[in-house]
């Protein structure tokens, strides 16, 4: 089987690599860029930085800072104006995946009009967007690199996965000193989902041995330093290499696709608000579980790849460990359960059918080395509340 590759045209690695910014500007033929952040990277003094940087080089600049955690249709419609009105050329975001989502999203509605829902998957994004240059401040979503964005669809709650190469951001700077500021609940949340985006990518239907390749060598960055990086922010060896694995993570799977965990996070996160790294962390050891019937060997590489396994162990052995590893990590990085997070469990129960529904309709449940039905998925979503 073969696969096309795509990503960003610029990636800019290591730390301070933000300083680069105005010469990529150049690179890319852009003179007038709309900062687009939020009110933390604000307050902590980010925004304000990246913003003398382009004034000190004599580029002029304006910002949007009401962006959206969990980011919906309504929430872009004032950038998508601001943009438009002020004559902007390309976007800068600065911030988590919520930031980047969303700057994709204001990208395709400012060069291409209509509504998010006209592009929701099965739609495929080909046609160019407003150039973006994305600055992910947290290791985790891999937006940087991927060709999607999840927006939700203010009238139906619906998480609507767009996705095409249109929506790859043309440059990226991984600058992992702007990640030791992130709260400890974030880096283990968005650390977890990096870790997710690599083992969904390997096992993935869609997986080739590039994507592969990409996979195991982020495993291999994430797993034994998530917990020190999320634990003791102020190691720059940590963060670094949680960083750099969520970057190639999220090369990975947005070229080989995720898969179940991913399918039942979102409607998860639309229908009762769980921040989509987390969701995805209560998720993965329960579809784990599920899933490795289907694919032993392959998850036993992931096991080995994150050194909790000796290449020595049976494939059994392996698996086991890895499936004892991901309770442990949600245990370790205190990832709370549904009812602790503050869903209601009849609210969550009477919503089963529908987020099985939803979960079918991205696509990504279909992408699973065992592909669950309807009924199955029901049932996982019962397992994680208990």
């Amino acid at each position: 089987m073969s696969q096309r590759i795509y990503l960003p045209k610029f990636l800019d690695i290591g730390a301070n690599a933000i300083e680069n910014l105005p010469s990529l500007l150049k690179d890319i033929g852009c003179e007038r860029p709309l900062v687009l952040s939020d009110k933390v990277m604000d307050t902590i003094g980010n925004v304000r930085r990246v913003r003398e940087l382009l004034t000190k080089h004599n580029i002029s600049s304006d910002q949007f800072l009401d962006t959206m955690t969990e980011p919906d249709e309504a929430s872009l419609l004032p950038a998508v104006r601001l943009f438009l009105a002020g004559k902007f050329d390309c976007i800068v975001a600065l911030g988590g995946g919520s930031v980047i989502d969303s700057a994709k999203a204001i990208g395709l509605l400012a060069k291409c009009g209509g509504r998010m829902r006209d592009y929701k998957v099965p739609y495929i994004v080909n046609q160019s967007i407003v150039p973006i240059i994305a600055i992910p401040t947290t290791a985790g979503t891999g937006s940087e690199v991927t060709k999607v964005t999840i927006i939700t669809d203010n009238e139906t709650d619906e998480k609507m996965l767009c996705m095409g190469p249109g929506l790859l951001p043309i440059a990226s700077i991984i600058d992992y000193e702007l990640s030791t500021t992130a709260p400890a609940r974030i880096a283990a949340d968005t650390g977890i989902d990096a870790l997710t985006h690599a083992i969904e990518a390997y096992v993935s239907q869609k997986a080739g041995l590039f994507t592969e390749q990409l996979s195991l060598s982020a495993m291999g960055l994430i797993a034994p330093n998530l917990r020190e990086a999320v634990n003791n922010p102020s190691n720059r060896d940590a963060k670094e290499k949680i960083m750099l694995g969520a970057n190639m993570a999220g090369m990975a799977f947005s070229n080989a696709s995720v898969a179940l965990v991913h399918g039942m996070s979102r409607p998860i996160g639309a229908n009762f608000h769980v921040p989509h790294g987390l969701s995805n962390a209560m998720l993965l050891p329960e579809i784990t579980k599920y899933s490795v019937s289907a694919a032993q060997s392959k998850y036993a590489d992931c096991a080995r790849a994150m050194n909790i396994a000796e290449k020595h162990d049976s494939n059994g052995v392996a698996v086991t460990a890895l499936i004892n590893e991901l309770m442990q990590l949600n245990i370790d990085l205190k990832v709370p359960s549904l009812s602790e997070f503050g869903v209601n469990k009849e609210d969550y129960f009477s919503c089963l059918d529908k987020m099985a529904d939803q979960a079918i309709a991205s696509g990504s449940p279909g992408n699973n080395p065992r592909v669950a039905s309807k009924e199955e998925i029901i049932q996982l979503y019962k397992k994680i509340w208990q």
